[in-house]
């Protein structure tokens, strides 16, 4: 891109020079009048000030700053330089993932919910069926019978053996069959609980034909590992629930930079799937085991709550971790165009309409941009350090993608005015 701008440039200025020698020899050849000398000079300043604004600033349509694929942005501030190069991915803590399976067998009946669907905690994922449902049912609600019959057994017979009417012996049978019961009906009732089954409606007579499967954290569905008619094995992962707004930055840190890391500092990264976005983020737990492959520690750092959407755990991230924070401005590096020695950006101005009106229909509505030069600094992590040579306004939105197209567009524009 770069080359076809000095192309340009180049052919341009052979086109003035051929201008200005053919200007010189006219001039040589004849005498003008101080009228048409003075009419000479107000042409060339009228020239001069057009060139001067063609030179600067850019104009296109809206249609075609979306063919360009034009983008802007603020000015933004970030510290770059005396910082500590890491790496890493992006990553949950085991609280805030779920492997959703359930403790016994079962055929699947039915699926409530597919990848990448929010569900809360307690919501129904999907339902499971099986006759030992039934029988586990059935033999709670008749255990629960005889325990009736079985305490007023156990009570009589402990009477009796203390009148020494009845023995010992059948005292302790029938004390042994009434606890072994009880016992029987907590362990039924549990193992319902977990089912999510009401065991007191299941204890009054009601039988439940399916089994519910539910989340047990709030979050995304990443993983839906079954399928409708399919046998569940006991302790086979059915769903993989995750919840990325918990999302963290996991840095691996090498050992020659260790001593520099504390709590608090503040970490900037980028991930692939925000280009151009420098992302902030917090160093909260510093890791206390070392690994020997590679030699580093895990530093555990919170992202900027603004970030809510795009934080995907296994992503890739490059990242610095600020030693000492100083501000500067920065853009992207999409942002600048270079010409040689000369560094520029492209700034969006606000034009008022002259007559105080929307723009008539059938007119396409216009984007200006002025170019404005700058001073170029530290490039780290996809951005630039730049200063400007004027100060801009704080809402002023400069072209951080598509610069080097527009620049096409102003060359272009100084080509057909110079013909």
């Amino acid at each position: 891109m770069e080359i076809n701008h000095r192309k340009y440039r180049k052919m341009k200025n052979l086109m003035l020079m051929a201008v200005f020698i053919t200007a010189v020899i006219f001039i040589g050849g004849c005498t003008p009048s101080d009228s048409s000398s003075a009419e000479g000079e107000a042409h060339s300043e009228e020239h001069g000030d057009h060139e001067e604004e063609s030179l600067n600033a850019v104009s296109i349509t809206t249609r075609q700053a979306e063919v360009l694929g034009l983008e802007t942005g603020p000015v933004m501030q970030k510290s770059l330089g005396n910082n500590i190069k890491v790496n890493g991915f992006l990553d949950l803590y085991p609280q805030d993932e779920a492997k959703i399976n359930t403790f016994v067998g079962g055929n699947v009946s039915a699926i409530y919910i597919t990848e990448g669907d929010w569900v809360k905690k307690g919501q129904i994922l999907a339902r499971l069926e099986h006759p030992n449902y039934i029988e586990m049912q059935q033999e709670l609600q008749q255990s629960v019978s005889e325990l009736e019959y079985l305490k007023i057994e156990f009570e009589r017979k402990e009477r009796l053996y203390e009148e020494e009417i009845s023995s010992a012996r059948e005292y302790q049978k029938a004390r042994s069959e009434y606890y072994s019961t009880q016992s029987k009906i907590n362990g039924l009732k549990a193992k319902l609980k977990l089912l999510d089954m009401d065991v007191n409606k299941i204890v009054a007579g009601e039988l439940y034909a399916t089994v519910p499967v539910k989340s047990s954290i709030d979050g995304y569905v990443g993983e839906v590992l079954i399928s409708i008619g399919g046998f569940i094995d006991p302790g086979k992962d059915m769903f993989h629930i995750t919840d990325n707004t918990k999302t963290h930055v996991d840095f691996r840190v090498y050992e020659k930079d260790i001593y520099k890391i504390r709590i608090g500092q503040k970490a900037y990264f980028t991930i692939a799937n925000k280009p151009g976005e420098l992302i902030e983020a917090q160093i909260e737990k510093i890791g206390q085991t070392f690994e020997d492959d590679p030699k580093a520690i895990h530093i555990h750092a919170k992202i900027d709550d603004k970030i809510k959407t795009g934080l995907f755990p296994g992503l890739y991230v490059e990242g610095r971790i600020i030693e000492s924070e100083k501000l500067t401005n920065v853009l992207p590096e999409e942002a600048i165009v270079t010409e040689g020695t000369r560094s520029f950006v492209f700034v969006q101005v606000e034009e008022a309409d002259e007559h105080g009106h929307e723009e008539e229909e059938g007119h396409e509505e216009k984007l200006t941009f002025e170019v404005k030069d700058v001073t170029v600094g530290i490039r780290d992590a996809g951005f630039v350090e730049v200063a400007f040579r004027e100060p801009l306004p704080e809402d002023a939105l400069v072209v951080v993608n598509g610069a080097y197209m527009l620049s096409s567009e102003l060359i272009k524009g100084e080509l057909e005015h110079d013909h």
